[in-house]
Formats: C-alpha cells, sequence, structure tokens
C-alpha cells in the first residue's frame, strides 16, 4: 500500500533521484527588465532581513549605491518599521509610511513588500508564511515559519510519516496527511488550540487534502471504492462525493482561484497529466501541455489565474514547468542541478516556492519563474524540508 500511496500522492516522488549537489543559487539569466535596488537601514537586523528578502526576488539586483530606487528602513517601535522610499540620484521622495506588524521582523517584510509594489507594480510576496514538512529531528512533522524562516514551529510530534501539508485560506488550520495510525488519513491541525482531527479515515488511502478558496471545502483523494479518485466534501469532512470515475490513478488535486474547477493529474492517457473539471461534477479535459510525458503536483496561481505551475520529466529527473491556459503554451522554467519538484505560487503570480531534491537532501527554493533565479531558503541546521504551502500575507 504505501508503494502505491506515494505513487499516488506526487507522482515524481517515486521517480529516480539524480545524485547532484545542493546549492544555493541558480541565476539562469539576465532579465533587462531588472530594477538596482540600494537598501539602506541604522539596524543591522533590518538590513540584513531585507536583503535577504530582495536577493530573491528575480525583478531586483542589489546594488551598494546609485540604485534606481533607495528603499530605506529604520526601527519604530517593537513591532512596526519606518519605510522610506527615494527615486533616483536625486532622491526624490515616492513613498513613506511607518508599517506594523506582529513583531518587527514581520513589519520589515510587510513594508519591503510595500516597497516591492510601489516600484514594480507586482503583488509583495515576502510577509507570507509557510507550511511544510521538516525533519529537523529525524522524523517528518508539520511545521510553520515565515517565508524566511523566521519564527520556526512545529506542530505535530507523532514520529510518524506526514505528507502535503496546506493552509485553510483563512490561515487558521493546516490540513495534511499522516500515517499516525499506519495508514495514510487526512487530519486538520487548528492553530489556535493545537487541535489535531481527524477529517477522512476510510478504507484504502485518504490523501490530497485541499481546501477550496473560501474554506467551506475540501478536494481530497480517496481510494475506498477501488483505485484512486478525486472527491469533494465539506470543511468539516462530511457530505463527501465522487467527482472522477475512471480506470486510472488521480493525485493532487487543486482548486481553481474561483472555486469553480478542480485541477488535478490523472494517468488516463498512458502517463501523468493534468486534467480539469467542474467542482460540481462533470466531464474531465485534459489540458494538453505538450512539453513532458510527466506532468504532476499542479498549482494554479490566484494572481495569475491563466497560470498553472506542475513539475515537469525532463530526461532522467525533473523540473518545474508553467502553462498558460490563455495561449496554451508551456515551458520549462527551472534548471536546477537536481530535481526541481512540488512547486507553488507565491502572491506575485511570478516566483514560486518548490523543493530541490537530491540523493539524501531535500530544501526548499524561491524559484523566479521569468529569469529562472533560484534561492535556497530552508537552512542547512533545519535538516531535510520540502512539501511547502505558501499563504498570502
Amino acid at each position: 500500500m504505501q508503494t502505491t500511496f506515494r505513487f499516488l500522492l506526487g507522482f515524481a516522488l517515486a521517480a529516480p533521484l539524480l545524485a547532484q549537489r545542493d546549492i544555493g543559487v541558480v541565476d539562469i539569466s539576465a532579465d533587462i527588465s531588472v530594477i538596482a535596488l540600494t537598501v539602506s537601514s541604522s539596524s543591522p537586523e533590518l538590513q540584513n532581513l531585507a536583503l535577504t528578502a530582495f536577493s530573491t526576488h528575480g525583478r531586483y539586483r542589489l546594488v551598494a549605491r546609485g540604485g534606481a530606487y533607495t528603499v530605506g528602513f529604520a526601527p519604530a517601535g517593537a513591532n512596526q518599521v519606518a519605510l522610506t522610499l527615494t527615486k533616483g540620484s536625486a532622491g526624490t521622495s515616492v513613498h513613506s509610511e511607518t508599517v506594523s506588524g506582529t513583531s518587527q521582523r514581520n513589519a520589515l517584510l510587510r513594508a519591503a513588500d510595500i516597497a516591492v509594489t510601489k516600484t514594480s507594480g507586482l503583488s509583495g510576496f515576502f510577509a507570507g508564511r509557510l507550511a511544510f514538512v521538516g525533519e529537523r529531528t529525524g522524523k517528518s512533522e508539520v511545521y510553520t515559519s515565515d517565508l524566511f524562516f523566521g519564527d520556526v514551529l512545529r506542530w505535530t510530534a507523532d514520529g510518524k510519516q506526514v505528507l502535503g501539508p496546506r493552509w485553510a485560506p483563512d490561515g487558521s488550520k493546516i490540513i495534511f496527511t499522516s500515517y499516525r495510525t499506519s495508514f495514510p488519513d487526512i487530519y486538520v491541525l487548528e492553530l489556535n488550540n493545537r487541535r489535531i482531527s481527524l477529517l477522512a479515515s476510510f478504507k484504502g488511502t485518504n490523501s490530497g487534502g485541499r481546501f477550496s478558496p473560501d474554506g467551506a471545502r475540501v478536494a481530497m483523494v480517496l481510494s475506498g471504492e477501488g483505485n484512486p479518485e478525486i472527491y469533494v466534501g465539506n470543511a468539516q469532512g462530511r457530505q463527501i462525493r465522487r467527482l472522477t470515475t475512471t480506470p486510472n490513478i488521480e493525485a493532487s488535486p487543486v482548486w481553481s482561484p474561483d472555486g469553480s474547477r478542480v485541477l488535478f493529474v490523472s494517468d488516463a492517457a498512458g502517463g501523468p497529466q493534468l486534467y480539469v473539471m467542474p467542482a460540481s461534477g462533470g466531464a474531465m479535459t485534459r489540458l494538453a501541455t505538450n512539453i513532458s510525458k510527466y506532468c504532476a503536483e499542479p498549482d494554479w496561481s490566484t494572481a495569475e489565474p491563466d497560470k498553472i505551475v506542475f513539475t515537469a520529466g525532463v530526461g532522467r529527473g525533473f523540473q518545474i514547468g508553467v502553462f498558460d491556459l490563455a495561449s496554451k503554451a508551456s515551458k520549462i522554467v527551472s534548471k536546477a542541478p537536481t530535481d526541481a519538484i512540488e512547486p507553488m505560487w507565491l502572491a506575485d503570480g511570478r516566483h514560486v516556492i518548490c523543493t530541490f531534491r537530491a540523493a539524501n537532501t531535500r530544501s526548499l527554493y524561491v524559484l523566479d519563474t521569468e529569469s529562472g533565479k533560484a534561492t535556497r531558503l530552508s537552512p542547512t541546521a533545519l535538516g531535510n524540508a520540502s512539501s511547502a504551502s505558501y499563504l498570502a500575507p
């Protein structure tokens, strides 16, 4: 059962590994539209965090002085940062604001997001939160942190395999799959009281839980009626109904941004490919990426609703691909020296967080889908980190 389940949960995860090194930054190409940015702060802590944040963003090139924009951050209280933004060598004022957050660190990231929007027009993603699978204890557990691995918290301590943690839209809960009873079941973690409740525990495998955009429904994969199929129920795990009816394996359900459709993976075409169908039921339609015979682990952008990111088989390994629903065109956007898998969009519809997987390591990276730049996020001291879910600020 365990081998079948791993194939079901993420087709890419059962494939051969590339025994290559895990590196810190992959910078593929120069973006002619990059913005030269100078970062300034009287606080070394704020300066370092701001430099770390902007260094992950493919739209910017950090320069010590003389940037097209200069962004300044100054402490303004325990939970506040004063943001100043000027333009050009003349230092023309563009924007100033005192930004509050849950901590001074969070306020800095929120201020940096404002600077991103003011200088590029893109939504900021720095102040988002992560849920991920971490192995700091040697066992896989559910963790949360900010995007740059501050405020790391461990939420499970079962010593059992956990898979696929995914945020509820309001950030109050995380849904995940666990082998707590030696069989894969779907659980919900309530963050305010640390309560873990069982959502789906039917005969066979129960996996791939994902909340709808309004938080009222859950898409999941159940195999109790035979082969793994896509089901939808309410947020309490009741009123469950089956969406797909095929002799094939279905996996990785994802909601469309408006909640009207479900995107998933099926091997109906002889290998894993992307399909979409109405969330109320109906015919499943293949999204012909025409880029790989192996397409899995999709995620649908809320910022750019025509964009779908996915894991694609390339040669003997895996890279990240993007499919455009409007143009029907696909492209490979990563060139990782290891396998690049498990992509999820960040808030701007340009960057994703994904897992770089080498022979014995898994690390989380931010990938710019336009330039190919990839920057490692998860620190070595944390151990293996994978399967990240992103909650927009």
